[in-house]
């Protein structure tokens, strides 16, 4: 049965698949912290994240373990842009984390939700409730009132973490469009990704200088156990995490998967303040992580809602363009 059908008919699923996603990419903000504090040269490791999915997927499909259909050219043209926004999101990410402390780059990145949000109406997606309206917007606010807590301004690192919302927001409305109207599972969109993120991130690393030091490092630290450990851990985190967020993104929509994003960094902000330290906690740091946790509860609930009242469909939107 269709994922989108079973979304459709099953509310659990949603839930399943929303929080699948948070626990992987809470995780994986930790997992790769601990390698990058031993391996920096971060546009590598993502080089071999991507290498580690394409090859598991294509593994699983010539085996048959996974019914992923094969390449396909003109799949592939279509779906260039998904790779292109996904890479250059991550790609700004990690340049704004030069100039930005992790709490305000999470804080900056929790405003996607209203992005998509917007996004959605002008596409042409439809005005959303006031109830799921409402929550996005406070969940903004909660965001800017903790911003304030804690603003060492820099105007470079601010407009690359900007500039990578707008990116981020690009590529979770084309995932959603595409798995809709293409019929494509979440695999086999992670599978077209990565193979088409592998060039790209191939130019950045020798562009940017990293390679081929970042790979005699990669080789020397690999005598470390537990280093290695620790590298395995991140590149399988990798596959989990990018499976969940386009399952999640497929099932439920953008916007679910972005203000699910907004909790887990609200989870990974304060684990951060406990685990890592070296962030003065002010009340206006405080105040705005509660509006900004009330603001997605509330969506959560708001969403659900919607989901368990939304009447059964006799056939997916998936299956109807198969037909």
């Amino acid at each position: 049965m269709d994922s989108r059908m079973d979304a459709d008919t099953s509310p659990y699923l949603s839930l399943v698949a929303a929080l699948s996603y948070g626990i992987a990419s809470m995780a994986m903000v930790f997992i790769n912290k601990a390698v990058l504090m031993q391996y920096a040269h971060s546009m590598t490791l993502l080089t071999f994240q991507q290498l580690a999915t394409a090859l598991l997927i294509h593994c699983g499909r010539v085996t048959e373990y996974t019914k992923a259909k094969g390449l396909n050219l003109l799949t592939a043209k279509k779906l260039v842009l998904v790779s292109l926004f996904y890479n250059a999101n991550v790609a700004f990410a990690l340049a704004s984390l030069k100039g930005v402390n992790i709490p305000m780059y999470i804080a900056i990145k929790r405003l996607t939700p209203l992005a998509v949000l917007v996004a959605g109406f002008f596409s042409g997606k439809g005005r959303p409730s006031t109830q799921v309206t409402l929550s996005v917007i406070l969940t903004a606010a909660g965001v800017i009132i903790a911003a304030l807590g804690d603003f060492s301004f820099d105007i470079l690192g601010y407009s690359m973490a900007l500039i990578s919302v707008f990116f981020q927001t690009m590529y979770l409305v084309l995932v959603e469009k595409s798995g809709a109207e293409d019929g494509l599972s979440s695999i086999e969109i992670m599978f077209y990704n990565s193979f088409l993120s592998l060039p790209f991130l191939l130019f950045l690393i020798i562009a940017t200088g990293e390679f081929p030091n970042s790979l005699s490092l990669l080789f020397a630290k690999s005598a470390s156990f537990s280093f290695s450990l620790i590298l395995i851990l991140s590149l399988v985190m990798g596959i989990v995490l990018n499976y969940t967020m386009f399952l999640c993104t497929i099932v439920n929509s953008a916007l679910t998967t972005t203000i699910v994003g907004v909790l887990k960094g609200v989870g990974s902000t304060t684990f951060g303040f406990v685990l890592l330290g070296g962030v003065e906690v002010h009340a206006l740091n405080v105040t705005g992580l509660v509006i900004n946790t009330a603001g997605g509860v509330w969506y959560s609930y708001a969403k659900y809602q919607q989901k368990k009242n939304k009447p059964p469909k006799l056939m997916s939107d998936v299956e109807s363009h198969r037909k």
